[in-house]
C-alpha cells in the first residue's frame, strides 16, 4: 500500500501507485468502525481501468471481482473502506460512576475540603507580675440612660501582656438582640369566600399541580408544629395523590375531564362537587431532547443537610434519568454567580456528578445575578425542539443585589416567553421563602416543590420527575359556570393563588399554569342546592332573591371549561363538558372520598370558617382510613399517621 494521511473528517486515505502498464493512480479512504460492522466502499479510480485483486479474506465474506464502483458490506474487519463523511455513528457510551476524589480530579474538579487557616503557635513566656488593682470602665452610649458600665474583675493567670500596660479580659459588650428563629413567608391563601349563583355564577382559574404545600405540611408536624395558616395550601394537599382518573389516549386532546357529586361530609345539607383533570401521558419515543440548568443556591444559608446535602443528592437522582440526548449545565450563586460546567451531554453522567460534589456552600444570596447567569448557560444549549428548562434549588433567602419579587417575577415572566422556563425546588426550615418562590415558579410556567426528606426526593426525581419536565399543555385554566336553578350558592375549596377573573379565561394573553406528562388536577366546589340551608342572608327585596323552589330537576349542575395551548404555540383550545350529576352519589368512589379526607384535613388544619364545629379530627381520621384502597408506595398511610399526629399538635403562634 503506497502513502497514507488522515484527513480532517478523521478518516484514513490511501494512494496506490500504479502496477504494471498501468497508469491508473488508486485512492482508498478508510474508516474506523465498530469491530463487530465493517462497510466497505470501492474507490473512485484516478485513470486507468483495474479491478479490486481478489483477497481470500474478502472472497469467504462474499466479496466478488467487480469494478471500482463496488459497494460491498460485512461484518468482519475492523477497518473498512467507507467514502469520506459516511462513517457510521457508533452508539453513545455512557460515562458514569462514583464522584470520588481521585475521578472528579481528573475531570478537573477539586473535592478537597476547603482550606483553614492554622491555629496560633502558643509560645511560652515569663511569670505574670502582680494582679492590677479593680478598674471601672465605661462604655459610651448614645444616650445617656443606655450607658452601661462594668467592674473589671481581678487579673487571672490568663491576663493578657502588653507592653507599657496591664489589663484583665476585655468585659463582655451588651447583649445582642436575639436572631429570628423564624423568617419563613408564604403568600396569602386566605379561604375563598362563598359565592351566591345569581350573582356570581362563574368560578375561574390557573390549575396548580404543585405539591410544596403538602411535603412543608408534613416537615411542621413531624416537628411538633402547627403550620402556619397559609402554608396549607388546600389544593396543594389534594394534587398530592393520584386518583386514578381515566386517561386520555392522544395528545391532539390532551385531558380528559371526570366529574361526581356527593353530600359533603363536614357540612349538613350541602354537596361537593369533585372534578378531575387527567394529563396524557407521552410515550417515550414522543419526548424531547432535555436542555435543563441547574441553577444551585450555595450561599452560606444553605450550609445544612436539610439543603445543598439534600439538594446534591437530588440532581443526582436527576442525573440517573438523563438520556444520550438530554444536556445540563451547572451553575450556582452565593454572593456572586459562575458556572461549574457549561451545557454537558447526558452521556457524561460522572463529569456532571463531580460538578455538582464541588459545589461548596459561603457568603450572601444574589439570586437574581444567579438567574441571569442560569438563563445564559440555558440559551448556549437552546433549542425548539428541546424542553428548555431551569431548575432551581434553594431556600429562596435572597439578600444580595435584587431581592424584590415583583422585579424578579418581571424578569422571569419575560424569560418564559423566550421559551425557557424556571422550575423552583425549596429545601431547609428557618429561612424558607415560600412566597418567593411560587412567584417565581408560576411566572416561569415551571413547577414548586418543597423537599423535606431523601424520601420525597425520589419521589419528585424518579418517575415523577416526567410530569414536570415533558409538557403536554401550556396556559391551563378551569372555568365553571354553575345553573342558578340548581344552585344556589358554591365555594371553591381551595386555589386561592391561582384565581383568574372571568374574562381571563378567554384571553390568550394571560398566562396560567403547565401541565406535565400525565399529571392530573383535582378541583373540589362545595355546594348548596337551591332549596339547602343558604349561609348569605336574604334579601329584602324579591327580585334580588335566589330562587326557593327546587329547581329544574333534570337540568344541568353546571358547565365545565378547559382552556389550554399545545406547547409552543400562541392559541389555545377548547374542551367543554357539561356537569349533567341528576343527584348526589349516596356510595361515592373511592378516590373521590380520598380527596373530601384530605380535603377536610386540610381545612381544618388551617382553621377554614366553613367547617362544622362538631367536625373533628376523628371524624377526618375515619374517612381517611375508609379510603385508603391500593397504596402501593405508603403516601396514604403515611397521611393517615398526619391526621393522628395533628389532633395532639399545640396551639398555633401567629398573628
Amino acid at each position: 500500500m503506497g502513502a497514507k494521511d488522515l484527513n480532517s473528517e478523521g478518516f484514513i486515505t490511501t494512494t496506490s501507485a500504479p502496477q504494471g502498464d498501468s497508469d491508473a493512480t488508486s485512492r482508498r479512504t478508510f474508516a474506523l468502525v465498530p469491530p463487530n460492522i465493517v462497510i466497505l466502499h470501492g474507490s473512485d479510480r484516478v485513470g486507468g481501468d483495474r479491478t479490486m485483486p481478489q483477497h481470500p479474506q474478502r472472497r469467504a465474506a462474499g466479496f466478488q471481482r467487480r469494478p471500482a464502483s463496488l459497494t460491498l458490506v460485512a461484518v468482519a474487519a475492523l477497518m473498512t473502506a467507507a467514502p469520506v463523511g459516511a462513517a457510521p455513528v457508533p452508539p453513545p457510551v455512557v460515562q458514569d460512576g462514583t464522584p470520588s476524589p481521585a475521578a472528579c480530579r481528573e475531570l478537573g474538579f477539586d473535592l478537597s475540603p476547603p482550606s483553614h487557616v492554622r491555629p496560633p503557635v502558643l509560645r511560652s513566656r515569663p511569670p505574670h507580675p502582680a494582679p492590677p488593682p479593680p478598674v471601672t470602665l465605661s462604655i459610651e452610649a448614645t444616650k445617656k440612660e443606655d450607658r452601661i458600665e462594668y467592674a473589671a474583675p481581678p487579673a487571672t493567670v490568663n491576663s493578657v501582656v502588653v507592653s507599657g500596660s496591664r489589663i484583665g479580659p476585655y468585659p463582655p459588650g451588651p447583649p445582642l438582640p436575639p436572631r429570628p428563629v423564624d423568617t419563613e413567608r408564604y403568600p396569602d391563601a386566605t379561604p375563598n369566600a362563598v359565592k351566591r349563583t345569581a350573582d356570581q355564577p362563574v368560578s375561574t382559574f390557573s390549575i396548580d399541580v404543585d405539591t410544596a404545600a403538602y411535603a412543608n405540611v408534613r416537615r411542621f408536624i413531624d416537628n411538633g408544629r402547627a403550620p402556619p395558616r397559609d402554608a396549607v395550601r388546600v389544593e396543594e394537599m389534594i394534587n398530592y395523590f393520584d386518583y386514578g382518573y381515566t386517561r386520555p389516549t392522544s395528545a391532539a386532546r390532551p385531558f380528559a375531564v371526570t366529574a361526581t357529586t356527593t353530600a359533603s361530609p363536614w357540612s349538613e345539607g350541602r354537596q361537593i362537587v369533585h372534578v378531575g383533570l387527567q394529563g396524557y401521558e407521552l410515550p417515550e419515543d414522543q419526548r424531547r431532547p432535555l436542555n435543563l440548568t441547574f441553577l444551585v443556591d450555595v450561599s452560606g444559608s444553605m450550609n445544612s443537610p436539610d439543603k445543598l446535602d439534600l439538594a446534591k443528592q437530588s440532581m443526582n437522582l436527576i442525573i440517573d434519568r438523563l438520556r444520550p440526548q438530554d444536556r445540563v449545565a451547572v451553575a450556582y450563586y452565593a454572593e456572586g454567580a459562575g458556572t461549574t460546567l457549561a451545557p454537558t451531554a447526558g452521556t457524561q453522567k460522572l463529569k456532571l456528578r463531580c460538578a455538582v460534589a464541588s459545589l461548596r456552600a459561603s457568603g450572601g444570596t444574589a439570586g437574581a445575578t444567579g438567574m441571569t447567569n442560569a438563563y445564559d448557560q440555558a440559551q448556549a444549549s437552546f433549542g425548539r425542539n428541546k424542553v428548555n428548562r431551569i431548575l432551581m434549588f434553594t431556600d429562596g433567602d435572597f439578600n444580595v443585589g435584587v431581592t424584590d419579587d415583583k422585579r424578579l417575577e418581571d424578569y422571569v415572566a419575560d424569560k418564559r416567553k423566550t421559551g425557557i422556563y424556571l422550575s423552583v425546588y425549596g429545601f431547609g426550615r428557618g429561612n424558607y421563602q415560600d412566597a418567593r418562590m411560587q412567584a417565581i415558579a408560576q411566572a416561569g410556567n415551571g413547577t414548586a416543590a418543597y423537599v423535606d426528606d431523601l424520601k420525597e426526593a425520589r419521589r419528585l426525581f424518579g418517575p415523577m420527575f416526567d410530569r414536570g419536565a415533558f409538557p403536554i399543555a401550556d396556559d391551563v385554566k378551569i372555568q365553571v359556570e354553575f345553573n342558578p336553578a340548581r344552585v344556589a350558592e358554591w365555594r371553591l375549596i381551595g386555589y386561592e393563588t391561582r384565581l383568574l377573573n372571568e374574562e381571563d379565561f378567554s384571553n390568550d394573553a394571560v398566562d396560567a399554569g403547565e401541565v406535565g406528562s400525565g399529571a392530573s388536577v383535582t378541583t373540589l366546589y362545595e355546594i348548596t342546592p337551591v332549596g339547602g340551608p343558604t349561609q348569605i342572608p336574604e334579601r329584602r327585596y324579591a327580585d334580588n332573591r335566589i330562587a326557593t323552589g327546587g329547581g329544574d330537576p333534570n337540568g344541568e349542575l353546571g358547565f365545565i371549561q378547559v382552556r389550554y395551548k399545545q406547547p409552543g404555540q400562541d392559541r389555545s383550545e377548547l374542551i367543554q363538558q357539561p356537569l349533567t350529576d341528576r343527584s348526589p352519589a349516596h356510595a361515592p368512589p373511592e378516590a373521590t372520598r380520598w380527596a373530601l379526607a384530605v380535603a377536610a384535613f386540610s381545612q381544618k388544619l388551617r382553621g377554614d370558617p366553613w367547617m362544622a364545629p362538631d367536625y373533628g379530627w376523628d371524624q377526618v381520621l375515619d374517612l381517611a382510613q375508609g379510603a385508603r384502597g391500593d397504596d402501593p408506595y405508603g403516601e396514604r398511610a403515611e397521611f393517615v399517621q398526619l391526621v393522628r399526629a395533628a389532633q395532639s399538635l399545640p396551639e398555633r403562634r401567629e398573628p
